[in-house]
């Protein structure tokens, strides 16, 4: 009997492509596990009308460990077009699975490590001031808050009566209150001091635990002054209790500036959901990209691991996939970490990083190639060629 089961969920286009490259890789480093496929994503959503089945949650709930490739999400129009003819006018209503997931379970703490390997052609680099060229290490470890914020999907179009009548109450409001509900649209974000403290706890027991010297809250509390204001507060709260680690705090529009002119400045940063979004993918832009960019979503029972690309749905169907699988071995290695597996998690990263390094073997992305099929033709490697070169690198 294998020592661990984790669920898989490929879900949509190349999610059911890079995922079991993964599990190659988990073979391949001796990981001791079965693993139970569950269904997600848009196909679910338009033959039963609900992207998150509850077998899949009851499989998760029972395992605890899951592994997600990707999914689809499209706009309102879309998403109604595209349901099945006999579930249309019931009311349904897309959400996406994977958001939907990290609220049935909790899955609150999103860690989406951003580390660049030696020898990437994709890493950031800059002028050294003396007519040459410099290449910092990027070593960002971004907490995402995971499950409030404006994903929490509250919103309305047209919203009703009695949401406007509260929102009359707020002084701010006045000058829509004579706007046709019809024409209206809108989110809330919504922060709670428990679901704050527990993502900056987190980002500074990491801290503390991989030796960073700081960590950076990245908000906007000059402009959101009570839900930024809020998290910004809890972090300082938090900070008191350790002792040695610096707490620096930024807005998120001049962190993109400074990410692009010091990232090696910044190790561990903590932000709400949006915000966490976003500094992860541009983080995530300086060392190579969405191949290389993996992320868990952990909760107090269970944990799912998945690359922070999407479907990519026209890849999906190219007759020989051209997609680096290196984000979802990465999140694999995660995985690894999060169950205590922590020398198989390093020889992981370990094999990806000499096959970065020794450069021999390069997807389309790492060439700088337009993801095209003729990239085969300018010697990219294919999906599996680049699993088989971090095998053989094992």
């Amino acid at each position: 009997m294998a020592k661990y089961t984790v669920v898989t969920m490929p879900g949509d286009g190349i999610g059911a492509v890079v995922l079991p490259e993964a599990l190659r890789v988990l073979d391949a480093v001796g990981f001791d596990a079965a693993y139970v496929h569950a269904d997600i994503g848009w196909e679910c959503w338009c033959k039963q009308g609900n992207p998150l089945p509850q077998e899949t949650l009851d499989l998760l709930a029972e395992h605890r460990l899951g592994l997600f490739g990707a999914i689809t999400s499209k706009p309102k129009p879309e998403a109604e077009a595209e349901l099945a003819e006999e579930l249309r006018d019931q009311g349904r209503v897309y959400f996406s699975p994977i958001v939907a997931m990290r609220q049935h379970f909790g899955l609150d703490v999103c860690v989406r490590p951003c580390r660049s390997f030696a020898g990437n052609p994709l890493n950031f680099v800059r002028q050294d001031g003396r007519g040459g060229v410099e290449e910092p290490e990027v070593d960002a470890v971004i907490f995402r808050q995971n499950t409030e914020g404006l994903y929490a999907g509250i919103e309305w179009s047209d919203p009703p009566e009695q949401v406007l009548e509260a929102l009359r109450t707020h002084p701010r409001f006045a000058r829509f209150a004579d706007c046709d509900p019809s024409q209206l649209a809108i989110s809330l974000r919504v922060f709670t001091r428990r679901a704050c403290e527990r993502i900056v706890t987190a980002a500074f027991d990491y801290a503390r635990k991989h030796g960073y010297e700081s960590v950076t809250v990245c908000e906007k509390p000059n402009v959101l002054r009570e839900t930024s204001g809020m998290m910004e507060a809890v972090a300082k709260e938090v900070a008191s209790r350790y002792e040695g680690i610096w707490l620096r705090s930024t807005n998120i529009d001049a962190q993109m500036m400074w990410l692009t002119k010091n990232p090696e400045d910044y190790g561990v940063v903590v932000a709400g959901n949006l915000f966490g979004d976003i500094v992860s993918d541009a983080f995530a832009g300086l060392v190579g990209g969405l191949g290389f960019a993996c992320s868990g979503n952990v909760g107090d029972e269970v944990a799912v691991f998945e690359p922070t690309h999407g479907s990519a749905p026209k890849y999906a169907d190219f007759p020989r996939s051209i997609v680096n699988p290196c984000a979802m071995i990465l999140s694999a290695a995660m995985m690894l970490d999060h169950v205590g597996e922590l020398e198989k998690a390093q020889r992981t990263r370990d094999a990806v990083g000499r096959v970065v390094r020794e450069g021999k073997v390069r997807s389309y992305d790492m060439m700088k190639l337009s993801g095209r099929p003729d990239v085969f033709d300018q010697g990219a490697a294919d999906s599996a060629e680049m699993t088989d070169a971090v095998i053989a690198a094992l």
